[in-house]
């Protein structure tokens, strides 16, 4: 049975939207349509919802919990990074309020397609699994040595990136590796004993770097994110919640740039990152999920939300 977890700062999210009756909203990132049925409820009765979902699973169940809202809700499957072309092809011309949720849900990694390294399942990672593109088994594979290292240095910050990468390739020269469990002890036994010991699981950085890769993840962003900005009515938000750095460095970037501050080199003549005064930042620091939600969610512990305005 498909299950759902509370959106992560929900609350929080509900208030810098404010729906209104009559607004027109979006989910970029609709998952099992918690969220969504909120918004629904707050802009009744005419307020309209487009939810967005890669997953076809979050999509099924997300278009039967809002199946009381009729015509309200629009559940689409689509990548963000198509948004522009989604909301055209949806005759939407103006959005009150827009909501991205980034990052893999807690159904997913529920799920038995690799997202969670804790199990030993099929090392897939895709967050479509009918997309045509490489999977993590793929890219494992495939990449060179020097592409591997890279790639876990720089989506997953690891330290012992070239270590990994260098006993990634050694083991796969035995036979393919294919499960999660097989790339976790490849992965475990190329850190030090130290390591090990640390916190977080030695397998979390690289296998994050992967998903990332899998899914273009940061590349949707990029392109995604400026769309919704670009579609929202003046004093529409757009509300963002991120769970590790690249992607809340990403989201400030962009809300830097489309908020009119240059983040070009000071030494160039003009300007080439494209920043333009579209939006107003609204929070200045990220909000950060309460410790009553974290004691209650253990997966909001990482979770930071920044939402701007259009000026």
């Amino acid at each position: 049975m498909l299950t759902f977890h509370t959106p992560v700062l929900k609350n929080e999210i509900i208030a810098l939207l404010d729906p209104k009756p009559g607004g027109v909203y979006l989910d970029a990132t609709l998952g099992g349509g918690g969220l969504g049925a909120e918004i629904l409820e707050r802009s009744g009765p005419d307020g309209l919802l487009l939810g967005i979902d890669r997953d076809p699973e979050a999509v099924e169940y997300a278009t039967s919990q809002l199946a009381s809202y009729g015509s309200r809700a629009k559940v689409i499957k689509g990548d963000f990074r198509n948004l522009r072309s989604i909301l055209v092809a949806e005759s939407i011309t103006g959005l009150d309020g827009a909501v991205f949720d980034l990052g893999v849900s807690s159904h997913q990694l529920d799920s038995d397609r690799g997202f969670s390294f804790m199990r030993d399942e099929v090392l897939s990672m895709k967050m479509d699994p009918a997309e045509n593109t490489p999977d993590a088994a793929d890219i494992v594979n495939s990449y060179s040595e020097a592409e591997l290292a890279d790639l876990i240095r720089r989506y997953g910050e690891e330290r012992y990136a070239r270590r990994i990468a260098r006993a990634v390739v050694e083991r796969r020269k035995i036979a393919p590796i294919t499960r999660t469990g097989e790339l976790v002890d490849v992965i475990v036994s190329a850190v030090g004993a130290a390591y090990r010991r640390q916190p977080i699981h030695p397998a979390t950085r690289t296998c994050q770097a992967l998903r990332i890769e899998v899914n273009r993840e940061l590349e949707a962003i990029e392109q995604g994110l400026p769309a919704a900005i670009e579609f929202l009515k003046k004093g529409g938000r757009v509300c963002v919640v991120s769970f590790h750095s690249l992607e809340d460095r990403l989201v400030k970037s962009i809300f830097r740039r489309l908020s009119g501050k240059c983040e070009c080199l000071p030494e160039l003549s003009e300007c080439q990152c494209g920043a333009r005064p579209l939006v107003k930042i609204v929070t200045r620091r990220p909000i950060v999920p309460s410790e009553e939600e974290v004691v209650a969610n253990r997966r909001s512990r990482s979770a930071k939300l920044r939402c701007a305005e259009r000026v």
